[in-house]
This record gives structure tokens, C-alpha cells and sequence, in this order.
């Protein structure tokens, strides 16, 4: 197994999803326990990955490479760096928690765990795919499960949000689609001679045609990508599918949602864009930095003005990669490794968020933030998880959303000073919103009418105590994940400036 890692994790759960096809539907405990044991396996697999990772060299490896299509010289190439392991590792660590957190769920309960599976497979080969055809096969895997489970499982809304996602997605997805077929007539297999969609030729400016080198091309494909990836992250203005999304999936398919699949439009134009393009990236630097500043305050203000908790949390995620996209902007070290970091970050913290709406949602039907008030004294423990995890949204320090924002800042402030004193104020914003939804649910006069609420059960610990580890973790002392990626991405910074 340790010689195919990368292959075990991406497939392993499709071969859960296959054993739950055998079993009887009336069988939901057994369906459960399948899927938990086939999301457990890639988490094992990470955690070997995490411990036995080279982070001294910026050179790709767990390296498995094969032909696969050779009439089009499409290759099996599978591969990690300091920039895909802490993003497979956030994938195997959430899809776990997640498929845990949906043992509530009681309709049709083989489809959604086999399509869950299925959806962390296609998150999983994104991260580890360097052919862009094998790249773009997985990506477009991850769009019909989750179309499936927020559309089925969802909200009273749930069919609006899914073709809305869908539509969004596949329109960047067709964008991708032709900015790839580009690269692969114009790209040259330095051993074959014939075209390739190998990622690493690709890199090679002196592998693309002299079509390729034209401005004008260069300039369309740049947007092409980056409007397909934008979609993802959701930069504004291609972000309206995600609020809709988020408020109608269940709670566990949020969590992926914002956990893991936001990351993966700033991971494309870090492991596409960025390195096939360099000049594009310097070229849009200042407007990419512009865009994420607009992402931070516009997705704060809104946040402030939501009388749903689960919207709210869904509108600072659109402020918190804006954070990332700044840090991006810059193309300076400190604030690229910050802002990979507050993708990992993030995606731990807004897990947390919205685990703990849907407890609340769970008991109470609601998420109307008026609806409640003095919940802290009659659940303590839910209150002091949800507050702790409000707390690393808003970066406090000694949680990990301190340390990524600073980072960011540190890197970027040298390089666009006014941008980076307006975007700071995101943070004051982020304070407000955190803290008046705080006061509003838990604190005050309390609300007879649920006096019955339960405490947290075991199962919603188990969901929310490693995570919160993790945050204050790496809050203290985030060199685990920090040394995983800094080589590789101050190596993307010399090969993107130079």
C-alpha cells in the first residue's frame, strides 16, 4: 500500500462506496459503519504522508506515473509537494469527521454515503493529480455528488441551490475546459515530441509553442483559468451560488463545501495558473489583490447583516479567502505561506462553525438568531465550543486564524501598503458580527421556550474535539504545517518573480 499511497487514498473510498451498493438499504447502521472505516483508511494514509513527507526539497513526491491514454499521451501521474500534502490531509481529516456527523441521517441513507465517498475521492485526486486531464476528470467527478447531496438532502430550497451551484461550476468548468485543450495542442513532450498534458512540461516556458508566448493568448487564458477557479473560491462577483448552497446542503456537506472544496480554486491557481503563466500572475497581481480586498469587506458587511447563523458563517467564508487571495496577491513568501496556511486554517475553523449550527439547527429547527438568547447557561459546553470556534473566525491570538492572518499581512503590507490598511478592516468587522451573534444566541436574558435543549452528545465531541485541537494546535505553534510548505512555495514565488 505505501507504494501506491496517493492512489489508495483517492480510490479507497470509491471501493466503500462500491460495498455499500451490496448492501441492503433497510441495513442504515451497517451503511455507516462501511462508509466511516472507507473514510478512515485515506485519513490513515494522510497521516503517514504528513509523517514521512521530505520538507526539505521542493521536488514532487509519493511519485506515481504511468500511461494511461497513450494515442493522446494522457498519463496516471499522481504526485505531492508542500502545497498538496496539508490540503490532502484537510480532506481525509474532514471527510472523516463529516461522514460522522451525518449518522443523523435517515433518508435514503445508502445513496448519500455512497455519494459522499465518491465526493471525497474527486477531492482527493484534485489535490494529488498532475496530468490536467486526469486533474480536470477529477474535478468535474466532485460536481455531480455534491449536485446530488445538497439537491436531495437538502433544505426546502435544495433544488434551486443545486442548479445553481451546478450551473456556476460547470461554466468555469467549460472555461477550464478549453483554456487546457490550449496548453495541450501548444505544449511540446520534451521526450515524445508530441503534445502532452503532463503539468510539469507545461511549467516550462520553453515546452509552449510561439502561439503560446503571444500576450493576447496568454491574456485569455489566464482569465479563462481564472474565472474557472474564481468560481470556486467564490471570488467576488462570481460568489451569489454559495450562500444558497451552504444555507440548503446539510450540515455535514457544508463542512466540505467550505472546508475543502473553496480551497480547491486557490490551490488551481497556485498548481496551474501561477506556475504555466507567470507573467499573467505578476501582470494581475495588484487587480487580484483588489478582488481579495473586496472579498474580505464584502463578505464581512453581509456576514453582519444575516439573521441566519448558517448564512452568516457562509458569508465569512467568502471574507476569509479573501484573505487568502490578498496573501496570493503579493507573491512575496511570507504572505503566500500565509496564505496556504489560512486555507488550511480556515477550512478547520469553518468546520467548527458549522458543526455547531447544525447542533443548535438539530434540537431546534431553527437558525434565526433572534430566536434564541441566554443558551450559554443552560448549554455550557456547546457554548464554550462554539465560542471557541467564533473566536478563531474572528483571530484571536493563540488560535490558528491569528497566525495565517498575520502572515498575510506581514507579507503583503511592503508591497501594497493602502490595500493591505483597508483590508484590515475586515478584521474589526469580523469582530462585530462574531461577537453580536455571540451576545444574540448565548448571552442575556434566556428563552423559555427551549428549555429543553440536551447538551452536546459523544458523537458531536468526537466531531468537534479534534478539530479544535488542531486549532489551538497550530494557534501556539503552526510549524508542522509551515514546514510542509515552505520550501515548496518560496520555490513558486522565485519561479513566479523570476
Amino acid at each position: 500500500m505505501g507504494e501506491h499511497i496517493l492512489s489508495w487514498m483517492t480510490f479507497f473510498p470509491v471501493i466503500g462506496a462500491a460495498v455499500i451498493a451490496f448492501v441492503p438499504s433497510e441495513r442504515k447502521e451497517v451503511i455507516k459503519t462501511v462508509a466511516a472505516a472507507a473514510a478512515a483508511v485515506p485519513l490513515i494514509l494522510a497521516v503517514q504522508l504528513f509523517l514521512n513527507f521530505d520538507r526539505t526539497t521542493a521536488a514532487f513526491q509519493f511519485v506515481e506515473h504511468y500511461t494511461w491514454i497513450k494515442s493522446f499521451n494522457i498519463e496516471y501521474f499522481m504526485a505531492v509537494d508542500g502545497l498538496s500534502v496539508p490540503m490532502v490531509l484537510l480532506t481525509a481529516l474532514l471527510s472523516f469527521i463529516c461522514v460522522i456527523a451525518s449518522w443523523g441521517i435517515d433518508k435514503s441513507v445508502k445513496g448519500y454515503f455512497a455519494l459522499f465517498l465518491i465526493l471525497e475521492a474527486g477531492m482527493m485526486g484534485v489535490f494529488c493529480s498532475l496530468d490536467f486531464f486526469l486533474f480536470y476528470v477529477f474535478w468535474e467527478v466532485m460536481l455531480l455528488p455534491m449536485y446530488f447531496l445538497i439537491g436531495i438532502w437538502g433544505g426546502p430550497r435544495r433544488e434551486y441551490a443545486a442548479i445553481k451551484f451546478f450551473l456556476y461550476t460547470l461554466a468555469g468548468s467549460v472555461l477550464m475546459l478549453l483554456a487546457m485543450i490550449a496548453f495541450y495542442l501548444n505544449t511540446v513532450d520534451p521526450v515524445t515530441g508530441g503534445h502532452t498534458f503532463n503539468m510539469l512540461h507545461m511549467y516550462d516556458q520553453g515546452n509552449q509553442s510561439a502561439w503560446l508566448q503571444l500576450t493576447n493568448v496568454r491574456h485569455l487564458l489566464w482569465f479563462g483559468l481564472f474565472i474557472g477557479f474564481a468560481i470556486k473560491i467564490p471570488a467576488f462577483p462570481f460568489h451569489t451560488w454559495l450562500p444558497d448552497a451552504h444555507v440548503e446542503a446539510p450540515t455535514a456537506v457544508s463542512v466540505i463545501l467550505a472546508g475543502v472544496l473553496l480551497k480547491m480554486g486557490t490551490y488551481g491557481i497556485l498548481r496551474i495558473s501561477y506556475p504555466m503563466l507567470p507573467d499573467m500572475a505578476v501582470w494581475f497581481s495588484y487587480a487580484f489583490a483588489i478582488m481579495g480586498t473586496v472579498n474580505i469587506l464584502y463578505g464581512a458587511y453581509c456576514a453582519m447583516a444575516q439573521s441566519d447563523m448558517k448564512k452568516l458563517v457562509a458569508y465569512s467564508s467568502i471574507s476569509h479567502m479573501g484573505y487568502v487571495m490578498l496573501g496570493m496577491a503579493a507573491l512575496t513568501p511570507a504572505a503566500m505561506n500565509g496564505a496556504v496556511l489560512q486555507m488550511f486554517n480556515h477550512g478547520t475553523i469553518t468546520a467548527m462553525l458549522f458543526l455547531s449550527v447544525g447542533v443548535i439547527y438539530d434540537r431546534a429547527h431553527t437558525r434565526e438568531i433572534s430566536a434564541f438568547g441566554g443558551l450559554g447557561s443552560q448549554m455550557p459546553l456547546y457554548f464554550t465550543f462554539f465560542s471557541f470556534s467564533l473566536f478563531a473566525a474572528l483571530g484571536l491570538p493563540g488560535l490558528s486564524g491569528f497566525v495565517s492572518e498575520a502572515m498575510i499581512f506581514i507579507g503583503v503590507f511592503p508591497v501594497y501598503r493602502t490595500i493591505t490598511m483597508i483590508a484590515a478592516l475586515g478584521i474589526i468587522i469580523g469582530a462585530a458580527y462574531v461577537l453580536w451573534m455571540l451576545q444574540r444566541v448565548f448571552l442575556g436574558p434566556k428563552n423559555e421556550k427551549w428549555d429543553g435543549l440536551p447538551e452536546l452528545n459523544a458523537r458531536e465531541m468526537f466531531t468537534l474535539v479534534p478539530i479544535g485541537l488542531i486549532v489551538l494546535l497550530l494557534g501556539i505553534y503552526p510549524m508542522p504545517v509551515l514546514d510542509l510548505m515552505k520550501v515548496t512555495l518560496n520555490n513558486l514565488v522565485k519561479v513566479v518573480a523570476g
